[in-house]
């Protein structure tokens, strides 16, 4: 990777054993590209003490053994590895194809999604089907995909009281963001639609199919093909 080196990042101590390291304030693929390839490079040669690191947006979450190390260690280490980045290469993006059921049963705020924006409920699917999403971040529910690039046209706000449980699969939408619920959880994103596929799944060797810098393409399906899919999904 070969960019620039940001000069707003900040490091803010969390807890006794996180360090939360900030390399800017919006949602940016510049941005997140870089968070992406320091994560990719302290995995590689990960600094000592560091548990575990969790990219998110804009920023990386530290997890480590405060018996090994300190904040102040892992800042200097992190700087470092943020001065080497032209020498990290990260994973080229996959495209992943999510088939979709919009509207009726499956996406029930679709009709709120079109008035809100004065635009038809087939305009809704037609502009939510047409981009290739990055997904920037993979969190809030095991395998919840965040993406970014949702058209203008859709941004829609969350529900004024969120639902006490998101059907598995539900595909949503949140001011400028669209996401995937992998399982069944609360959640307060408007509902347009739902896959049939099993998007998290713990007794899989890779229990989620897609990783943060990746592709997410959605393609509307019919009603009985989503039944199909699913019928599919279930069998061993």
């Amino acid at each position: 990777m070969r960019n620039a080196l940001f000069k707003n990042t900040h490091f803010r101590i969390v807890g006794d054993r996180g360090l939360l390291v900030e390399y800017g304030n919006a949602i940016d693929p510049v941005v997140n590209l870089k968070v992406r390839a320091i994560s990719v490079a302290a995995g590689k040669n990960m600094p000592p003490g560091v548990l575990e690191i969790v990219p998110a947006y804009r920023s990386l979450m530290i997890l480590y053994d405060p018996l090994v190390t300190t904040p102040a260690d892992l800042q200097n280490a992190f700087l470092s590895i943020e001065k080497k980045l032209q020498d990290t290469v990260i994973p080229a993006p996959r495209t992943i194809t999510i088939p979709v059921c919009y509207g009726g049963e499956f996406g029930p705020d679709i009709e709120v999604v079109a008035e809100s924006n004065g635009i038809s409920t087939p305009d809704v699917i037609r502009l939510h089907s047409q981009p290739e999403y990055i997904i920037y971040m993979i969190g809030f529910s095991p395998g919840f995909p965040f993406l970014g690039g949702l058209p203008e046209a859709l941004h829609t706000p969350r529900l004024k009281t969120p639902r006490t449980a998101v059907p598995q699969g539900s595909v949503a939408i949140a001011n400028e963001q669209t996401g995937i619920y992998s399982v069944e959880s609360p959640g307060g994103w408007q509902l347009i639609g739902r896959t049939p596929l099993k998007l998290f799944d713990s007794a899989r060797s890779h229990p989620i199919p897609y990783h943060p810098g990746d592709l997410i393409r959605f393609v509307p399906i019919s009603h009985e093909k989503y039944f199909q899919l699913l019928e599919k999904e279930s069998t061993p």
